[in-house]
């Protein structure tokens, strides 16, 4: 009897420790999260993702390319709608973490900050939208949806009855969904930081998303909402069948030779954080810009269809056009989850939060990487349209 009393003390003891260590775990998460972009922390952060949240790692594959490397002097100061800027300051004042510049598959330019080196993995952000696209086209290609015409609740039933339900998925693309979200980062209780919490406790991203309800007619204003990135991830992996990151693993990864194992965070229900939690190193990065550069072409296997690298970065709608537009919250134009700047030069963006970027200029045959860890992103350079200006003034300068 007293040996059953023991087990049976011993067994709730450990359900007990379990249900204590569970707990711990989210209230350390939920701190994490709370803290993330807090000055004093965000650096550690950027570059630790790996320890707040759980993750899919995607395999580097065999290296089958190198940059050679052939050092320039970068300009030191450019102008922007008037106003004259030092490219240092502006790297400083920004909290670089890393920036990278290459020429005709040449690296012209690298340095890392704050403690960030060229294996360090860092954060993407919204960056990694433009991964999510690139997979998309190539689902498109391999035939496992019909078009992007189609709306996107006849891949998931789930989404009938949201904010989604009858909006195709070009509109989603294009972050044209009329679905009602407010991505204020500033803002405590905006959806994108209840996001982040609802995440940190342990809930499903999915369900998070299939929660939006629709503001206004899709396919007629410009409104960036991450979950609009997230819906498509839900599709990629419904169409796949494979998770986001085995996909990207299958198609990309394994065939740029990258550098380094990639990680993409995952909730508690093991789907991919599809809007932006990618973690890769700089160089990495500039494979990727590399691959758009040469419309999808790596060593000789066109991986990414070279049309739908056209139209991704191609506004085609009025209300996606670049420069003042009262059809659009911002001033830069839109494609399918790439940027293209407020004055474009036959060139495109990636671009996440607190200064992360890849930036490809076909003209001038240029990728740049920056990546920043910059608690003051907002009022230091409301949109960044001064960043991107800089990236388009190295680009015309180098030899």
């Amino acid at each position: 009897m007293a040996k059953r009393l023991l087990q049976i003390f011993m067994g709730l003891l450990l359900l007990s420790l379990l249900f204590v260590a569970y707990h711990h775990e989210k209230a350390f998460r939920f701190y994490k999260v709370v803290t993330l972009f807090n000055a004093g922390d965000i650096v550690e952060n950027f570059r630790n993702m790996g320890e707040i949240f759980p993750y899919y790692v995607i395999a580097q594959g065999p290296e089958n390319f190198k940059f050679s490397i052939k050092p320039q002097t970068l300009i030191s100061e450019f102008e922007h709608h008037g106003n004259k800027y030092t490219v240092e300051k502006m790297l400083n004042d920004s909290d670089t973490t890393g920036f990278l510049v290459i020429k005709n598959d040449a690296i012209v330019f690298e340095k890392y900050y704050l403690g960030n080196s060229i294996d360090t993995l860092n954060i993407s952000w919204s960056v990694n939208k433009s991964f999510l696209s690139a997979l998309l086209g190539i689902a498109l290609e391999d035939k496992l949806f019909n078009s992007i015409q189609d709306p996107i609740d006849r891949y998931l039933p789930e989404l009938k009855g949201t904010g989604y339900e009858g909006v195709s998925i070009k509109n989603i693309m294009q972050m044209s969904s009329g679905v009602v979200f407010n991505e204020d980062y500033a803002d405590f209780f905006s959806d994108i930081k209840r996001m982040g919490r609802v995440i940190a406790l342990g809930s499903s991203i999915n369900e998070f998303a299939a929660s939006l309800k629709s503001g206004r007619p899709a396919g007629e204003y410009h409104h960036y909402v991450s979950m609009d990135t997230q819906v498509l991830g839900m599709l990629l992996k419904q169409i796949t069948e494979v998770t986001p990151s085995e996909y990207l693993h299958n198609k990309i990864w394994s065939k740029l030779g990258m550098r380094a194992d990639a990680r993409w965070l995952i909730d508690d229900y093991d789907m991919e954080l599809a809007f932006g939690t990618l973690n890769v190193t700089v160089r990495d990065y500039g494979r990727f810009g590399r691959l758009y550069l040469n419309k999808g072409i790596w060593e000789g296997e066109q991986l990414v269809p070279q049309q739908w690298i056209i139209d991704s970065t191609t506004p085609d709608s009025p209300h996606l056009q670049p420069g003042e537009n009262p059809a659009s919250s911002n001033r830069s134009g839109y494609g399918y989850q790439w940027w293209i700047p407020e004055h474009p030069q036959d060139d495109y963006v990636a671009r996440g939060i607190y200064g992360q970027y890849i930036y490809v200029s076909s003209k001038h045959r240029v990728v740049i990487v920056k990546t920043s860890a910059d608690p003051d992103w907002r009022s230091n350079n409301p949109e960044n349209y001064a960043m991107v200006a800089m990236m388009q003034s190295i680009a015309a300068g180098l030899e």
